[in-house]
């Protein structure tokens, strides 16, 4: 018994089930959340364990494409809509709640870190990895050949859903307003120099008042 408690078997079956219950709970975070500034910090923490929980089964590729693309990239574009909203809140004295919820999410992947690579950087925890692949394995290639075979098919449904749903966006900030003034660039195209660009209006001269005149 202490045997498996010390290996690398159960090392790894001890993270994949802290990570999960971690996962899991940034997602009921995300959703259960009135607040939008949290949920998309708890997106960032569920998308952080996903990363790790990839780790785990040398899906390398998965992981850093999860982490600079989703983390990196679409949840700072996220946080940049919230923060255009123009939520009003309350100036607080001391740290702020956004800061604390920060700092949180901050140090579950910390934590989430050193014990991801805690075992390849201290010598007496298992160094074994329980999920092995033969030399040479690239999951790279192996993303690619299924997805692109077997599961083609969705992935070209995903794409036109995707493309339905950003020509859908463009439309929508398309419409019109009485108050706001649109230009039509075709009729700028077609304005002749002759006739169309200026034109002469005839006034009458008037007359200005008689200040500091004879009187």
């Amino acid at each position: 018994m202490l045997e498996y408690l010390v290996s690398a078997e159960f090392y790894q079956i001890m993270l994949f089930y802290v990570y999960s219950f971690i996962l899991l709970g940034a997602a009921m975070a995300v959703v259960t959340m009135r607040n939008s500034i949290y949920s998309a910090l708890f997106l960032i923490l569920s998308f952080f364990s996903a990363a790790a929980l990839w780790l785990l089964l040398e899906a390398e590729f998965l992981a850093l494409t999860l982490v600079l693309v989703y983390v990196g990239a679409v949840m700072v574009l996220f946080l940049f809509v919230i923060m255009m909203l123009d939520i009003k809140v309350k100036p607080n004295k001391g740290m702020s709640s956004y800061t604390k919820v920060g700092l949180f999410v901050a140090l579950l992947m910390l934590v989430e870190m050193m014990m991801l690579l805690g075992k390849k950087l201290i010598p007496a925890l298992p160094q074994d990895d329980l999920v092995k692949h033969i030399k040479g394995h690239s999951n790279v290639k192996e993303v690619a050949e299924s997805l692109y075979t077997q599961y083609v098919l969705p992935f070209e449904l995903a794409s036109v859903i995707l493309l339905v749903a950003i020509v859908a966006a463009i439309l929508l900030t398309l419409r019109k307003r009485k108050d706001y003034n649109h230009v039509k660039p075709e009729s700028q195209v077609h304005v002749k120099a002759t006739n169309n660009r200026m034109r002469v209006v005839k006034m009458e001269a008037e007359k200005g008042n008689d200040i500091g005149g004879d009187s």
